[in-house]
């Protein structure tokens, strides 16, 4: 029960309003549908000596706490409930406002298979965003594989 609270607390504090740059913003023609908090891993491989990124992991939660979906590689989004998902194409980036945050992203979305409440969705802004960058410097051949852990808000948006 305590964990619940913890992640509870957490996450409210993770969906805010934030202020978003100018290139992140998404066209006149579309509208806020759904904000989402995630939490989860960046995952990084050593390639020639650098951490090179992979793809995220994370659970996506409602403003209640819920799991309602997930985030991995594609970009990719998918709801828990009725398996929609979307694709993203990064449109523009913005560097993070806090250090050792990953980017702020606009991405381009595009529905990936099964009605639902992800496949009408035109856009995906990650926001607030919170750790997940690989460690300044060079890797090891003896660790292949680094998870850093980051949380970011996800805002989603369809047509109007």
């Amino acid at each position: 029960m305590l964990k619940r609270i913890l992640l509870l607390l957490i996450l409210a504090g993770c969906a805010s309003t934030v202020a978003v740059p100018e290139n992140l913003k998404p066209t006149a023609s579309e509208s806020l549908k759904r904000v989402f908090a995630a939490k989860g891993v960046q995952i990084y491989e050593c390639r020639n000596g650098s951490w090179a990124f992979v793809a995220p992991e994370a659970d996506l939660y409602d403003a209640r706490g819920h799991v309602i979906g997930r985030h991995y590689a594609g970009p990719t989004w998918e709801a828990a409930g009725d398996g929609s998902r979307v694709v993203g194409t990064v449109k523009s980036r913005a560097d993070a406002p806090v250090a050792g945050a990953i980017p702020w992203l606009l991405l381009d979305a595009k529905s990936a298979g099964g009605k639902g409440d992800f496949s009408d969705v035109t856009s995906v802004q990650r926001v607030a965003t919170s750790g997940g960058v690989a460690p300044a410097g060079g890797c090891e051949g003896s660790e292949k594989q680094l998870r850093v852990p980051y949380t970011a808000d996800y805002y989603f948006f369809h047509a109007r």
